[in-house]
């Protein structure tokens, strides 16, 4: 696909495929990141189309594949991004004392919480997050000594307070 046919694409499709994404998605950023990735697609396609109707059916088959592989992805079933969390949009848990648990640890202080999350959350090793935050393994040990006994206590006063 020669450039002028590329630059005409996107300026014709890429509303449309990006209500298809948000649709799917229902967020903003991944929306765009999707689209990203099928205009990326396109750049890289050999074949050739034949019209414009074909090359529309192609991008929104693409774009709803993408999107379908994105919310079925490791990623998006694990993390929350942070504007989800920000926008209040509600953490579903199994159990009340998960809810809890999840509200008492984002009130951590900051280096208590990555700590915890990495190791709890996102499950790494002791060693590999002192190798992501470039801290030594004593000081993560010691961080996630200290915010489980900050969790334990402020999960205490919780229970004490139903």
């Amino acid at each position: 696909m020669d450039r002028v046919d590329y630059v005409k694409a996107v300026e014709q499709y890429s509303n449309n495929l990006y209500k298809i994404a948000m649709s799917y998605c229902k967020n903003r950023y991944d929306a765009e990141d999707i689209l990203q990735n099928v205009f990326m697609k396109l750049l890289q396609e050999k074949q050739s189309f034949h019209s414009d109707e074909h090359l529309k059916r192609w991008l929104i088959r693409v774009t709803v594949n993408s999107c379908k592989d994105y919310c079925a992805s490791f990623w998006k079933k694990k993390i929350t991004g942070m504007d989800e969390y920000r926008n209040g949009e509600v953490q579903e848990f199994s159990t009340y004392e998960e809810s809890e648990l999840y509200e008492q640890v984002m009130k951590l202080p900051q280096k208590y919480r990555i700590v915890i999350h990495l190791y709890y959350y996102e499950e790494y090793s002791v060693r590999e997050i002192a190798e992501i935050l470039d801290l030594r393994e004593t000081t993560v040990q010691t961080q996630l000594m200290r915010a489980r006994k900050k969790l334990e206590t402020r999960l205490m006063e919780v229970e004490y307070e139903l």
